[in-house]
């Protein structure tokens, strides 16, 4: 039900044709509008979370989303509070919902939105949520992957530039070989692909610049520019160069792979802890936040100062101020 029809697309230079013209027009606005996501994380978020919706009010075509009424997501919104799940799991289902529907609003798909004005369950603070590492960890972090071999050269210079740069598992995935050490008068720095297709440049640490080297000489693909600069070890013993690394391969087989060793454990540890950890430590360090916020390519202030731990370290708590 998800999933998009078949497109047509016509050859450079051709004029569509009025069977090809027809289906096109025909598309559903419901259909376009998932269509129009780009981001792949955001995505499969809103296809499980509008999935579950689906099931629950036995929707089977596209169309059916425009009999649907604010009576139809206080039930779904009852249901999910039974299942027990998260006050932001249950708030983040009913955004993606919000969502569709205002997209069908605005192509004049449906007269209202019906989640507007379905109250959603309040989120306690997600300040401390993402745990950040200790400088001690996260140095023994980067030194955990052998200097000896083609994977531990790869995964010393992914796990720098997770800790130096603060970069998204996916961010990191999507590095071309051209992406990285662009000249600049300020000194090399790398291209990052954020969410919403937005772009920044960050500079590049020089332990980063050097760990990079280091792997790309022994990879064998430096010059090629338009491959993926982290690529997974068994592309490379098959001779295809161009074998880009999954986020989930960054989860399982990067960062979880060294963390477990270290005793470093926890629900909530994995990459983002990573980037937890590079924005607590330049904030720690006297990093403008403004200028941390637009390094982690948020959209939001009030999403850096999620990370800003410096009014939460335990010594500056009043409790060890108390002197009897």
């Amino acid at each position: 039900m998800t999933d998009l029809p078949p497109t047509v697309v016509p050859s450079p230079g051709r004029i569509l044709s009025a069977p090809e013209f027809q289906h096109l027009a025909e598309v559903p606005a419901e259909t376009q509008w998932f269509a129009n996501i780009d981001n792949p994380q955001t995505r499969r978020a809103y296809q499980n979370d509008l999935a579950g919706f689906i099931r629950f009010a036995g929707i089977q075509q596209p169309t059916e989303f425009r009999q649907v009424t604010r009576s139809h997501v206080l039930a779904w919104r009852a249901d999910l509070e039974k299942q027990s799940l998260s006050g932001s799991t249950i708030r983040r289902k009913l955004a993606a919902l919000a969502s569709l529907f205002e997209y069908l609003c605005n192509q004049n798909a449906v007269t209202h939105n019906p989640v507007k004005g379905v109250k959603r369950p309040r989120v306690e603070s997600q300040t401390g949520k993402t745990p950040a590492l200790s400088n001690t960890q996260a140095r023994q972090l980067l030194d955990a992957p052998s200097a000896d071999t083609l994977k531990g050269k790869r995964d010393r210079a992914i796990l720098s530039v997770l800790l130096y740069h603060g970069l998204r598992r996916e961010e990191l995935t999507n590095l071309k070989v051209k992406d990285f050490a662009q000249a600049d008068r300020g000194g090399p720095r790398m291209r990052v692909w954020g969410k919403g297709g937005k772009v920044r440049y960050l500079p590049i640490h020089p332990s980063t610049l050097e760990l990079v080297a280091t792997y790309l000489a022994a990879a064998g693909h430096g010059a090629s520019a338009c491959h993926w600069l982290f690529q997974s070890v068994s592309h490379h013993q098959a001779s295809d160069s161009n074998g880009g690394l999954t986020p989930g391969a960054v989860y399982s087989e990067v960062v979880k792979r060294y963390m477990i060793p270290l005793g470093i454990q926890g629900d909530n540890l994995g990459p983002h802890s990573l980037r937890a950890t590079a924005a607590t430590c330049a904030l720690e360090n006297q990093a403008d936040i403004a200028k941390v916020q637009e390094w982690l390519g948020h959209a939001n202030i009030n999403t850096t100062r999620v990370y800003d731990r410096r009014e939460t370290r335990a010594p500056d708590s009043p409790t060890f101020k108390v002197a009897y």
